[in-house]
């Protein structure tokens, strides 16, 4: 059995376990390269790197100090409001709809099988009896459907 310890530290590590912000891996080779007849020196590029490297590191941990735990407050209170209207408003709501809709679909079942069923059923019944030839040795003239 893990200690618990052991879980917070695992739940600690991965930080991305659903894997949301994959579009934004921030990697030096994906942002400079430098192709055949275009090269730095050595020490110019490795350099480059480190600085990158280090600045992308230090702004980040910075903003996420300074403006991560406000913005977690922000969202935390959206999704709670979120959640709130969600429960006790648009649920409710939808559940009152579809009880009326179930009401009025009955209703308006009634009314076609009265009204509109009988008519179509006529009317298929007396187009049942056509019957449509093609020919394609006809001439351009004659017509081609036969009652």
């Amino acid at each position: 059995m893990a200690k618990p310890d052991s879980a917070l530290r695992e739940a600690l590590e991965d930080r991305d376990p659903g894997n949301l912000n994959n579009h934004i891996q921030i990697v030096w080779s994906d942002i400079v390269g430098e192709p055949e007849g275009a090269r730095s020196p050595e020490c110019a590029w490795r350099l480059s790197h480190v600085c990158f490297s280090r600045g992308r590191d230090c702004c980040y941990t910075l903003l996420a100090v300074l403006v991560a735990p406000p913005c977690a407050l922000l969202l935390g209170c959206g999704f709670a409001c979120l959640a709130f209207e969600q429960i006790w408003c648009t649920t409710p709501c939808l559940r009152c709809l579809k009880i009326y809709f179930a009401s009025l679909r009955t209703l308006v079942q009634s009314c076609m099988a009265a009204t509109v069923a009988p008519a179509m059923e006529a009317v298929g019944h007396i187009c049942r009896h056509i019957r449509v030839n093609i020919r394609r040795d006809a001439p351009d003239d004659t017509d081609l459907l036969v009652v």
